[in-house]
């Protein structure tokens, strides 16, 4: 077990330094710009959809597909982001309860 965890060590530790050696042109390139950007977003809707749609190795739709439901339409709505998190827990906590 101390192997793994020393090989991924070295592993993060080589993938930091070789982020670390990119010249300054390719970091500046448009195409790299625009995936940096891109990124955070296409990781954090796959942690939404995750959390949603999977219950272990199964898909389910329950309460929380509607929580989700109701946070979109808050968001649309332009809404405060607490009013958007207090509306989707509320949204389904009702429909638990029902």
């Amino acid at each position: 077990m101390w192997a793994g965890i020393a090989i991924a060590a070295a592993c993060c530790y080589g993938l930091k330094y070789a982020g670390l050696s990119v010249p300054e042109p390719v970091l500046r390139h448009r195409l790299t710009v625009r995936a940096a950007d891109l990124i955070p977003v296409a990781l954090l809707g796959a942690l939404i959809a995750v959390q949603v749609f999977a219950d272990g190795q199964r898909v389910v739709l329950d309460a929380r597909l509607f929580g989700l439901a109701a946070a979109f339409v808050l968001l649309v709505l332009r809404a405060p982001f607490l009013v958007v998190v207090a509306g989707a827990a509320l949204a389904a906590a009702l429909l638990r309860l029902a």
